[in-house]
């Protein structure tokens, strides 16, 4: 009997996996078979860089730097920088490498969606917002290739209202966990998003190094995310209303991944939650798509968080 149950139990796992993911095995073809389409004729673009920061005094300005030595003109990129909750000095070492800098104090409305909704709605109110054709979003601890915008402005120019990029690893040979993370971000990256790009379906955003159109921003009335993991709701609702998101591969950007477990576990544990609060808001949208235009994009969201 308890051969017999665990069978049944292993079987039911093995099919249930084949049913979610063997559609994948598209994404992974595609590169091969398809070719990277040709840019369309060049436009340089103005970009503001948004960064919510909290307590970042120690990481922020190694990103700011790689920001000013970008192989772009340095006229047509701003840096705006909150500083959310922060008890360090954030805000000074921003103001010291010339970032636009925001202060903000609120312990009610907790999180980096609610940073990005005040930053831009600062922006927005000093008139600013339409200076820009692009803003970019990073967390505080992350470092850019120099040819990263450059990469991702040619990218944004071929129409798509948002892009994300090739996410790497600051500390992959730390430790196991950072390892681990960093295999998993370049899996996401190179084996999910580039096979996405190449058959048309939208690409996914994950975390942090995107990039927004101001159209869509004024189209959603500025940050509306603010879930635990905002950057998957944000996914979700542009493919829910059939926005598709652009993937540059050679837009390369470095984040540091954790090294101790406690910290991951908890960082996952918010993350599950958060898969969750945005199945719950976009779930039944996504799966009526399903079999429609856009339906291959739909069905992509729901398999690759829900299991």
């Amino acid at each position: 009997m308890l051969v017999t149950i665990t069978r049944v139990i292993n079987w039911s796992i093995l099919f249930a996996f084949i049913a979610c993911f063997s559609y994948q095995i598209v994404y992974l073809i595609a590169p091969y078979i398809k070719k990277e389409k040709t840019h369309k004729p060049l436009q340089m673009h103005r970009y503001a860089v948004l960064i919510a920061a909290r307590n970042e005094e120690n990481v922020l300005g190694g990103l700011l730097d790689s920001i000013r030595a970008q192989n772009y003109p340095s006229e047509l990129v701003d840096i705006y920088v909150v500083a959310d909750n922060c008890t360090d000095t954030t805000a000074e070492i921003a103001y010291a490498h010339g970032a636009y800098v925001y202060e903000r104090f609120n312990r009610v409305q907790i999180g980096k969606g609610y940073a990005l909704k005040y930053l831009l709605d600062q922006i927005s109110l000093s008139d600013n917002l339409e200076d820009y054709d692009g803003f970019f979003i990073f967390d505080a601890d992350n470092l850019l290739d120099e040819n990263y915008i450059k990469e991702m402005n040619m990218t944004f120019n071929d129409g798509y209202d948002a892009v994300t990029s090739y996410r790497n690893s600051k500390n992959f040979g730390d430790n196991w966990i950072s390892h681990g993370y960093g295999l998993w971000f370049l899996h996401e990256a190179q084996f999910l998003n580039r096979g996405r790009m190449r058959i048309g379906n939208s690409c996914m955003v994950s975390g942090t190094g995107y990039m927004i159109s101001r159209e869509l921003i004024e189209k959603n009335d500025g940050w509306n995310f603010f879930l635990l993991t905002e950057d998957i709701e944000f996914t979700a609702d542009c493919i829910a209303n059939g926005v598709t998101i652009g993937y540059c591969e050679r837009a390369e950007f470095y984040d540091e991944q954790p090294t101790r477990l406690s910290v991951s576990w908890h960082q996952r544990m918010r993350w599950v939650k958060g898969y969750f609060q945005v199945y719950k808001k976009y779930g039944r949208q996504l799966l009526s798509k399903v079999g429609k235009k856009g339906g291959f994009s739909c069905f992509d969201m729901l398999m690759s968080n829900l299991p």
